[in-house]
């Protein structure tokens, strides 16, 4: 081995103008990806409203659910594609222009028809930001910073969960679910604004010198089709993420009902409890991407895996004590949502970009949330029938999280074993 290649190369100086534009990048894709949750949430809150109000049932919900899901999945293999070729900035401000059309339109719809249509073409538009943000970011930042950075930036998702759940709660209870859904149209537009005077592609397209990365070999700067040992992680991550996405989906599209349905709560009260499963994935994000840096040295899977282990623990304690109690419920809420977002944020953000490089993180960002989008498919499928023919029993449910979790954490072991035959730098 080279005594040389364990030493990292000098990082060029940044210009003062490419540091401003960096943290203008930072803002404007974090508000980005932020502010799509605003027309994505409030479906998963307004759902025992439009139960009473527009007689739908679970198994109805589920279907509308899914109708999204399915959409999304398939919108990101699409959008992955086209933002490797057209590039991220066309994606984003078009996916956010069509998902504020599509909320107007929940706002004002009343049938079931309505909403499956509205649904798929909400999954289409919603499916542009995550490739769209993360491919933008990995073009500012190097690889070497790229944990903390991106551990920091994907507490988006987070936070738009949060402000977009909160938000959608208040108007509910105050105004009636229609408001929910045009309330955060109204705010994604104010977004959309920022995004355009903001968020650029690359340095390049200011006329600024490309980010040096001096870590490692050079990223490829072609369209060179990737080698065997990429395709494989690429897929091993897309299969972690099928079981991952499925519990955090679960999580969100149903714990607001579960509370309402089972514990007796009213719309608004769960929608704000529900969102301790993000305010704690806020925290648990931060942690997992500073450890990666600092003490895994970049070793995203290393990190993942041991959240995934105290998110399986926190899954268990869901399943056997969580439908005791309304505080049961609510805290173990809060430890899955601590130990899930970690690697969900580190496989899928700075991960995509570290394995599928910098020229290719849109696309590979776009494969892997693609596969992990089918999780949310059959959960919304599945989940919305054992309620049914359950008669509203929540330990089938809670049991398939378990199981999840598991299979999830199995795959990371695998992508674990790979890092260390060498062939997979993650």
């Amino acid at each position: 081995m080279n005594p040389q290649a364990a030493v990292s190369p000098p990082v060029s100086p940044l210009s003062p103008l490419t540091r401003q534009w960096r943290w203008r990048v930072f803002a404007a894709t974090w508000l980005c990806y932020a502010g799509y949750y605003f027309c994505r949430k409030p479906f998963y809150l307004a759902k025992a409203s439009l139960a009473t109000e527009l007689s739908f049932d679970a198994t109805q919900l589920g279907t509308i659910g899914t109708a999204f899901l399915l959409a999304y999945a398939i919108g990101q293999f699409v959008s992955g594609a086209l933002g490797d070729k057209r590039g991220p900035r066309v994606l984003l401000l078009g996916g956010m222009a069509v998902s504020i059309g599509a909320n107007i339109g929940f706002g004002l719809g009343n049938s079931f028809g309505t909403f499956l249509g509205l649904m798929v073409l909400n999954g289409l538009a919603q499916a542009t930001g995550w490739s769209g943000t993360v491919g933008t970011m990995a073009s500012w930042f190097h690889r070497r910073e790229r944990g903390t950075v991106m551990g920091l930036w994907a507490t988006n998702f987070q936070v738009g969960g949060v402000l977009a759940n909160t938000f959608a709660a208040w108007l509910l209870g105050a105004y009636g679910w229609r408001y929910s859904f045009v309330g955060g149209a109204a705010v994604l537009v104010v977004v959309w604004a920022f995004v355009l005077f903001n968020q650029r592609n690359r340095p390049e397209d200011l006329g600024l010198p490309a980010i040096d990365d001096p870590e490692g070999a050079p990223e490829p700067t072609t369209d060179a089709p990737w080698s065997r040992d990429v395709m494989i992680n690429v897929a091993l991550i897309g299969a972690f993420y099928f079981f991952l996405k499925l519990i955090r989906y679960a999580l969100w599209s149903w714990a607001p009902f579960f509370l309402e349905k089972n514990f007796g709560l009213k719309g608004d009260e769960a929608g704000y409890l529900s969102t301790v499963f993000d305010v704690t994935g806020i925290a648990g994000v931060v942690v997992a991407g500073v450890l990666s840096d600092r003490l895994f040295r970049g070793r995203r899977a290393t990190i993942s895996f041991l959240f995934l282990i105290a998110l399986v623990l926190a899954t268990v304690a869901l399943y056997t004590i969580g439908s005791s109690s309304v505080m049961a419920f609510a805290v173990c809420l809060g430890l899955a949502g601590f130990a899930l977002y970690g690697p969900d944020a580190l496989m899928t953000g700075a991960g995509a970009a570290d394995v599928g490089s910098r020229r290719r993180a849109a696309l590979a960002a776009g494969i892997i949330n693609g596969c992990g989008s089918l999780g949310p498919i059959v959960q919304e499928l599945v989940i919305g029938r054992l309620y049914d023919t359950g008669g509203g029993d929540l330990g089938p449910i809670l049991g398939l999280l378990v199981g999840s979790a598991a299979v999830s954490l199995a795959f990371m072991a695998v992508i674990l074993l790979r890092n260390r035959a060498g062939k997979a730098d993650l």
